[in-house]
């Protein structure tokens, strides 16, 4: 049995070619990393890679992770700039025994060292939307940024191993050198073959307080069903944080254990996702949340696919 699930409607051409590698009996190191590369190659999608929002310097800085489950073996890259896939770089450093976690300069350097593509990720489009964003907050006093789409990943492969992965650009306007969840593990990812994977998207500063991704995979350790790990890792977090704090930030989290039983819970209206298993093709569902915290599923129509990607794809009017 082999399988995949990931973050948003976004994922899904990666998680096509992810599976496509799968079938063919590729590794799910390799999968994962591929799937995600996809997501980050592709200008329209604003929170990942190139054509990522800027922070409020206008600098592309960029988050990234990879972890196997086999070994537990962990590699993540934060604020790093002008590198065009930080998910290759992220697990490269997963190779080593020590360093795994590398920022900025750091980040940067061993990229430059390692051979990794140095590209301007900063596109005119993303320059757009900086600038329309400046003016909307001087004139309407608006909050710089609500809500934020990370792409995360588990997979699963044939031989049992399962790997999670992150890439994000981060918050739109965030400060210089902000990082969240995404490249902290157990907070953005994680992944143990002896039990599943799960991946978080959301506001970072909330779904790091959690530790949420090793609570949900931890969860399945005792027996829970991703579905059933899910819904109680992200709707206890969403009381606890509103009890201690008075609110919640946003919190989505998909997951798959070995066995390919997938989960999804979130606590906002419009998350979307992206799963195949071994038998299945790749499919994107709309994620429906009752007042009792259980989440429902729905594949997403033909019209809600067209005009995601005509929305993506429009001309940015400043």
């Amino acid at each position: 049995m082999w399988g995949m699930i990931a973050t948003w409607r976004m994922a899904l051409e990666g998680v096509t070619k992810g599976c496509e590698m799968l079938g063919q009996g590729q590794n799910a190191g390799d999968a994962v990393e591929a799937a995600i590369r996809e997501v980050e190659d592709f200008p329209y999608y604003k929170s990942v890679g190139y054509g990522g929002l800027p922070n409020e310097e206008m600098e592309v800085e960029l988050d990234a992770a990879y972890m196997d489950g086999d070994t537990l073996s962990i590699g993540a890259v934060a604020a790093i700039k002008d590198y065009a896939n930080p998910v290759s770089i992220a697990k490269r450093l997963s190779q080593e025994s020590v360093n795994n976690v590398l920022v900025g300069e750091g980040a940067e350097k061993f990229a430059h060292k390692e051979g990794f593509e140095r590209k301007n990720m900063l596109t005119d489009r993303a320059k757009a939307f900086y600038r329309k964003r400046k003016k909307e907050v001087a004139q309407q006093e608006l909050k710089p940024y609500a809500g934020h789409d990370t792409v995360g990943m588990v997979c699963l492969d044939r031989d049992g191993k399962v790997t999670a992965a992150t890439s994000t650009s981060g918050l739109f306007m965030k400060k210089k050198g902000r990082v969240g969840d995404s490249p902290i593990a157990g907070s953005g990812f994680y992944a143990d073959s002896k039990v599943g994977g799960a991946s978080a998207t959301g506001l970072g500063e909330d779904l790091m307080k959690g530790c949420i991704s090793y609570e949900i995979v931890r969860l399945m350790k005792e027996g829970l069903h991703p579905q059933e790990a899910c819904e109680r890792a992200v709707n206890l977090l969403d009381q606890e944080l509103k009890e201690r704090r008075g609110k919640a930030g946003d919190l989505s989290l998909i997951a798959m254990n070995k066995e390919g039983q997938w989960g999804v819970a979130t606590n906002i209206e419009g998350f979307s996702f992206a799963v195949a298993v071994e038998g299945q093709p790749p499919r994107v569902y709309l994620v429906k949340r009752n007042e009792d915290g259980h989440c429902a599923f729905e594949e997403a129509s033909k019209e809600w696919m067209d005009d995601y990607m005509k929305t993506r794809m429009a001309p940015v009017k400043e």
